[in-house]
């Protein structure tokens, strides 16, 4: 068979969404509700969700990093990227890949900020029991 499966209405757009999107916007979604509540405390920080990280080939650590955060300064945003990959491979449910996503932004914005990941968000106290 050649060709999409499903013909889109609009030619411009795929009509089905892809593991990439389907991630990008479960981030998007967690990252606009962090950023609602703390905007003012966190500053300007850019956002990102990258395929994997880049790890030297002497990385030793055992484990493929989740995040990465690195803090801004002067006129320079902080960065937060989230590594899909690394982070699906962990999930074996939707629900999964949700909790997953939440704790890892949580945890680099409560590092960002100084405090907690419970005063950050809540729910991320409700997973970790």
């Amino acid at each position: 068979m050649r060709g999409p499966a499903v013909v889109p209405r609009d030619p411009r757009t795929p009509e089905l969404r892809t593991a990439r999107d389907r991630f990008d916007d479960l981030v998007l979604s967690v990252v606009a509700d962090i950023e609602e509540r703390w905007q003012e405390h966190l500053g300007l920080v850019e956002y990102a969700v990258e395929d994997t990280p880049q790890v030297p080939d002497d990385w030793d650590a055992g484990t493929v990093p989740l995040s990465s955060l690195v803090r801004g300064s002067g006129a320079r945003p902080s960065r937060l990227v989230v590594f899909r990959r690394p982070i699906e491979h962990r999930c074996s449910s939707r629900s999964d890949l949700e909790a997953m996503v939440l704790t890892v932004v949580v945890e680099q914005v409560a590092e960002l900020l100084g405090v907690a990941p419970e005063v950050v968000d809540p729910r991320v106290a409700d997973d970790e029991d």
